[in-house]
């Protein structure tokens, strides 16, 4: 199935931060990545509450305690109160992985180039499984027990749902020409929230029921 997405928000550019790249939710604020620091922002009024200095160059997660965060070959766990690296592990594309996001007491990262997902030991970084993709993987979020990636090739990007055992689209959702998915976070209800990348925005896209 396919549909056109409906962008209910869109929040930025931001001083200071020139492209977004992954995104989480921490059940009151977004965080997205822009290459040197974390930066929070509350979804309901647009602003930055704060930030935390770190190398954020792709995808970012949240396990309900805890961030996650690519930094090119890296995974860093972060305590998001006070900004500290607690653990790292590498991370499975050594530098190509776009994705992250937190299910089911894993990690699944995004291989942009490579196509593919993957379920990841988020203590030692070691490959559970493999999804394959047949576009370039973005962001990855889970919602509902559905997979939902976010798609980027030359000017075009969509949300899609995929089956995690076939890699089978079963949806997807077209966004706007020129209007790039580089993180993808479902708030686990009837929003996405996507960065923006070289926009420097985020954007809240409405689910499909």
């Amino acid at each position: 199935m396919k549909r056109t997405a409906e962008i209910i928000a869109e929040h930025g550019p931001f001083p200071g931060v020139d492209s977004v790249g992954g995104v989480t939710y921490d059940g009151e604020n977004v965080w997205f990545a822009c290459g040197d620091k974390l930066n929070a922002l509350d979804p309901a009024t647009g602003k930055t509450v704060r930030s935390i200095e770190i190398a954020a160059h792709a995808g970012t997660a949240f396990d309900g305690q805890h961030l996650f965060q690519i930094a090119e070959n890296r995974i860093h766990k972060i305590d998001p109160q006070t900004g500290r690296v607690l653990a790292t592990i590498p991370a499975p594309g050594g530098g190509g992985d776009s994705g992250l996001a937190w299910a089911e007491g894993s990690l699944w990262v995004g291989q942009y180039r490579d196509r593919k997902i993957h379920q990841i030991d988020p203590q030692t970084g070691k490959i559970l499984r493999t999804i394959e993709s047949n576009r370039f993987v973005t962001g990855v979020t889970w919602v509902d027990g559905e997979l939902w990636h976010g798609t980027w090739e030359g000017d075009e990007s969509e949300l899609r749902r995929i089956d995690p055992r076939s890699g089978e689209v079963l949806e997807q959702v077209e966004m706007p020409p020129g209007t790039n998915v580089s993180g993808l976070e479902s708030d686990g209800g009837d929003r996405f929230f996507c960065g923006g990348a070289r926009s420097g925005k985020v954007r809240t896209v409405r689910r499909p029921r």
